[in-house]
């Protein structure tokens, strides 16, 4: 049975809504999270945790149960078939956690949940939003026609977020929407395991990418992609993108989807007692994986600033937030843009481009700066604490 009130209602028990939960739980505020689907679910997108994510997580301690159960990837490379075009190195960043962290979605999901099942907070399942009135103290919300009161209220629902709808908060952008496939396959390779790869291909990118236990994440834009995408089609796929003179050869498909994404942004991402976090306030490509890893990074920084604002500090905490993710979300969409771009040349452009990452992989400090910027931890002076 759902409480009559709390201090704050999570609405959505994705990696966003649950980093926030467990923000808040750790500090003691009492919190409930909804999401409106029956269990958590076994396949999902997103499989790359970045150092700075690391370090956010580690600061709820979840950072070291989840790299107990992911892959180390210490490089990233960018390839045009069996050319090298830019190798960025990971393993000498300035971090506890020098790699890329090789680990699916539903991994991520349920190191969280077990860690605010610690605390006593599980995900309350299926629940609904279903009204969202704004009250002299706070909120008062309707779950399944059910009235719920909230002093705050945090939307982590995703890009068709009900949350940022009631709230009337503008979600704004390119009305083009780019189409994605993503599959977890088994594949003999000549790839090195320990890296994350990009390729460059006239029809568009390609991300082959490890996960523990000999799987390997293709996610590649494609006009239209099937429902299910079957071994003959991913083959096709590798076969056009991937490696030439040794290619991959897919061997089982163990999950296989498509996913198509706008470029958007949240017009703020408060609006007095309801607050944005994760997809819900900005979606973009996945290209550089940082979807994610922004979504945890604007978790634990709004379960920080409404564990203070609950604890006698000023509402202004929470305008200090959205001052400050909503220009690292920008930020993002712009580097996931220009990927995109990067890889999508047109036949004439492509030889120069070519010629400009490799020119651009001989320099080291380019090579950190990129690493840097993938990594997330360009964003770390923006960050507090």
């Amino acid at each position: 049975m759902l409480p009559a009130k709390t201090d704050v209602l999570v609405v959505g028990g994705g990696p966003t809504g649950l980093a926030t939960a467990l923000t808040l739980a750790r500090r003691g505020v009492e919190v409930t999270v909804l999401d409106q689907i029956d269990h958590p679910p076994v396949t999902s997108r997103a499989a790359v945790v970045h150092a700075y994510t690391l370090e956010v997580l580690d600061r709820i301690d979840a950072a070291a149960p989840l790299v107990a159960q992911g892959l180390r990837a210490p490089r990233f490379t960018v390839r045009d078939r069996d050319r090298v075009l830019l190798a960025v190195p990971f393993d000498r960043l300035p971090s506890r956690f020098p790699y890329a962290l090789l680990v699916s979605q539903s991994v991520t999901e349920a190191v969280l949940a077990e860690r605010l099942a610690e605390h006593g907070v599980r995900v309350r399942r299926p629940c609904r939003l279903t009204g969202l009135t704004r009250t002299d103290d706070g909120v008062l919300a309707e779950v399944d026609g059910a009235p719920l009161r909230a002093r705050y209220v945090v939307g982590a629902d995703g890009m068709h977020s009900t949350v940022r709808q009631a709230a009337g908060i503008g979600f704004t952008g390119p009305t083009d929407e780019e189409s994605y496939v993503l599959a977890d396959v088994r594949v003999r390779s000549t790839l090195p395991r320990e890296e994350v790869s990009l390729f460059l291909a006239r029809s568009g990118p390609l991300v082959w990418a490890s996960l523990p236990d000999g799987v390997v994440r293709l996610v590649a834009a494609v006009p239209a992609a099937p429902a299910e995408p079957d071994r003959a089609y991913l083959q096709a796929l590798l076969d056009e993108r991937g490696p030439a003179q040794r290619p991959d050869q897919v061997t089982e498909v163990l999950w296989g989807s498509r996913f198509r994404v706008h470029h958007r942004l949240a017009d703020t991402f408060r609006a007095g007692p309801v607050l944005l976090a994760g997809d819900a306030g900005h979606v973009h490509s996945p290209a550089g994986g940082q979807g994610m890893n922004l979504g945890i990074c604007d978790a634990v920084a709004l379960g920080t600033a409404l564990s203070d604002v609950l604890a006698g500090g000023p509402e202004t905490l929470l305008d200090e937030y959205t001052a400050r993710q909503r220009p690292m979300a920008e930020d993002v969409l712009s580097f996931a843009a220009g990927l995109t771009r990067l890889a999508t040349l047109p036949p004439a452009g492509r030889p120069v481009r070519d010629a400009l990452l490799r020119l651009l992989g001989a320099l080291p400090q380019v090579r950190q700066r990129i690493a840097l910027r993938l990594s997330g931890l360009s964003h770390r002076e923006r960050a507090p604490g």
